[in-house]
């Protein structure tokens, strides 16, 4: 069980990461007739994007297809924050609940794998 939290927080921290370059990308289209900060900006993007490039190749080895993408769903909570704390958007009852929704959906999936991966290694011993 402990293995299965921490397979789902490493998965999460690659969601993360994705959501991360929608930040870059955000910076970048405010940088109006400044290149120098929108190439940083697209340069940012482009490497964060490498990245979970990368890692999510490794995630969705070691999950079922199905289970990683319901929480790169959870993207849609981490975008939310983001836009929260660094752009000083509103967060109205509607996004909290269609991240409630969403949350849930993820939480549901993830405690039906974790009891298959419990109940498989059961089998395995026995």
């Amino acid at each position: 069980m402990i293995k299965n939290v921490q397979n789902i927080i490493l998965l999460q921290g690659v969601v993360i990461i994705y959501t991360i370059s929608g930040i870059m990308s955000k910076n970048a289209s405010a940088s109006g007739d400044r290149p120098v900060r929108l190439i940083l900006f697209l340069g940012l993007d482009l490497m964060f994007l490498g990245i979970y490039a990368i890692l999510w190749q490794q995630m969705i080895k070691r999950f079922e297809l199905s289970v990683a993408y319901a929480n790169r769903s959870m993207a849609i909570l981490w975008s939310m924050i983001w836009a929260f704390v660094f752009f000083h958007d509103d967060i109205t009852v509607k996004n909290i609940i269609g991240v409630l929704l969403v949350a849930v959906g993820t939480f549901i999936i993830n405690t039906d794998t974790c009891e298959k991966t419990d109940n498989a290694r059961r089998q395995d011993n026995d």
